[in-house]
């Protein structure tokens, strides 16, 4: 009996170590393993945040969770996503943000603990990932440029309103270090910029140099009599650290009065007569303009020259040569060579538009429904112009101007709920379960997210977004205590910055329906209802009662025990007449 029962134990132990080896080959998988990531250690401006790129490799089934935490204070890193599940043979990318405090000072250091769990699927340890960033605030420069206006001319040329002005400006440098990213732009009353828009450019400027930048104008004729007129020249630059500085000049120029006849022996100035059609406004229907955006174009064309303009056609893109019937270019005009039409293009027809005639001090209003390439990257472009007309001698001229454009490109996210919400509850406090996800092409660096509602109360209600890849998103889990029942929508509030450092915000609104609260009867405390009926409770039976019940029984009778009855209020109907209900005995 003894031999036997060794037997057996025998055997169980061996098919327990036959079953034990088949589990340890099935979850068989390295003890440790080493997060791969782009860059252990990185750096930053004060403010910023520093984004990390973690290859995680898995296998079929596997789910893994991934979180961060910072050793030093600061704001708590994200990640994004926090859970990923793999397929066979997969690796999955994670971003690891950590943000900077703006206050942060140089030398400042952070150490984020990044660790990798495997919650479902064949068990792997991984190593704890730490994470260097690293404060750097740049030097402040020696000293600071400094740009003025050393002369400006007009040269020898006597100023008339209606003319032409060819305004030289000297830029000298009277700081100690270089100014770089020099724009000039000018602004004055009735001087109508040519070629450029009133903007100018020009290099780096050394200390102790100068550079000279000319631009045209149009006199126009309310300065006829004004003797005097000013321009107003703002100079924006930089330091070589990017520390941005402007300066505001004031020009003056003497415009010379047209003779009168009979009262001076001045010379009439020999102002031509000829048309000149100027750009004075413009506008587009959709603001603003992102890459393939259909929009239209609005021109505000004025004739600010001495005679009408006939048969005049606008080119959009520029381009045309003056030139008479018989082919021979003529004066008035500057080439425009082939159109330009690379960022926007024409819809609907050609960049050729006819406007016909159009008088003196006549402000014409041109149209052209354009395109932007969806290949355009965000900045500004210039398009070029081209008003093709003929004067009163018959010649044929062509006045070039150029216009700016703008292009965005805007983030395109989404804000929804990533699981049913649920039944929302007035006076409860309900869980919001919130998710923004990026519809775009490109990586956005979205800031704060907040969501808000009226007569409601919501708590952990804003969150850091950050960067969020292709497809990326981020989740936001706000609890919500609405006062009443009803319809409630609930704006969620995106802060970011645009392609020219400008602040926007993407503002959505997600509707939901707020149920009543679930009424509770109060307790009086004595077991009655509101209405002061109690349960009616049974009186305790006598020994003589039970001794009838008992004979009843022998002789057949009904021997159970009475129960007490019930009472109903009486019922009425609308007319007024009464409806007895009989009463139920309980049992």
């Amino acid at each position: 009996m003894i031999k036997k029962n060794r037997n057996v134990l025998g055997l169980l132990l061996t098919l327990t170590f036959l079953f034990g080896m088949t589990t340890l080959n099935t979850y068989a998988a390295p003890l440790n393993d080493e997060v791969p990531v782009d860059s252990k250690s990185k750096s930053g401006l004060p403010g910023s945040v520093i984004t990390y790129k973690l290859d995680i490799p898995g296998e079929a089934g596997q789910i893994m969770n991934v979180s961060a935490n910072s050793t030093s204070g600061w704001n708590s890193p994200t990640v994004v996503p926090n859970t990923i599940t793999f397929g066979a043979n997969e690796t999955k990318t994670v971003s690891v943000n950590v943000p900077i405090p703006v206050g942060a000072t140089e030398g400042q250091s952070d150490i984020t603990t990044v660790d990798v769990t495997v919650v479902a699927g064949n068990p792997v340890e991984f190593d704890p990932l730490q994470l260097t960033t690293t404060v750097v605030v740049p030097k402040p420069a020696i000293g600071r440029p400094m740009v003025t206006i050393t002369s400006y001319s007009t040269g020898n040329k006597t100023l008339f309103a209606g003319n032409e002005m060819n305004l030289q400006v000297v830029l000298g440098n009277n700081g100690k270090v270089s100014a770089e990213n020099i724009i000039v732009t000018f602004d004055g009353t009735d001087f109508y910029p040519r070629e450029s828009g009133g903007v100018r450019t020009t290099g780096t400027l050394p200390p102790g140099n100068t550079n000279t930048i000319t631009q045209k104008f149009l006199i126009g004729d309310a300065l006829a009599w004004a003797n005097v007129a000013s321009m107003k020249a703002t100079v924006n630059y930089t330091d070589p650290l990017g520390t941005a500085y402007s300066e505001v000049f004031t020009l003056s120029f003497v415009i010379a009065e047209p003779s009168s006849s009979g009262f001076a022996a001045t010379a009439t100035p020999n102002i031509p007569q000829r048309p000149q059609l100027v750009v004075t406004g413009y506008s587009t229907d959709i603001d603003p303009l992102q890459p393939g955006s259909i929009f239209e174009l609005k021109l505000d064309v004025k004739n600010l020259g001495m005679a009408d303009a006939k048969n005049v056609s606008a080119v959009i893109g520029g381009g045309g040569m003056p030139s008479n019937e018989e082919g021979k270019p003529q004066p008035g005009g500057v080439s425009g060579g082939s159109s330009d039409l690379t960022t926007f293009a024409p819809l609907g027809s050609s960049n050729v538009i006819f406007m016909g005639d159009v008088s003196k001090d006549q402000t014409a209003v041109v149209t052209q429904k354009l395109v932007a390439n969806v290949t355009a990257q965000p900045g500004a472009y210039p398009l070029k112009l081209s008003f093709v007309y003929i004067d009163a001698k018959g010649n044929r001229l062509v006045d070039d101007q150029v216009i700016t454009l703008l292009v965005y490109s805007l983030p395109q996210v989404e804000v929804s709920f990533y699981r049913d919400a649920g039944i929302i509850t007035a006076g409860m406090e309900n869980i919001l379960p919130l998710q923004v996800t990026n519809l775009g092409k490109k990586t956005y660096v979205l800031g704060n997210m907040k969501v808000s509602a009226e007569n409601a109360d919501l708590l952990n209600n804003i969150l850091l977004v950050g960067a969020l890849d292709p497809g990326g998103y981020y989740t936001l889990d706000a609890s919500l205590t609405p006062y009443q029942e009803g319809p409630l929508d609930l704006k969620v509030v995106i802060n970011y910055t645009d392609d020219f450092n400008q602040p926007r915000f993407i503002e959505q609104v997600i509707p939901v329906e707020v149920q009543p609260a679930m009424e509770v009867p109060p307790d009086m405390g004595d077991g009655n209802t509101p209405n002061g009926e109690g349960p009616v409770v049974p009186a305790p039976e006598t020994f003589w009662q039970k001794v009838v019940r008992f004979f009843k029984g022998l002789f057949g009778l009904d021997s159970g025990l009475q129960q007490p009855v019930e009472t109903y209020p009486v019922q009425e109907t609308p007319s007024g007449e009464v409806i007895p209900v009989p009463a139920i005995p309980k049992g």
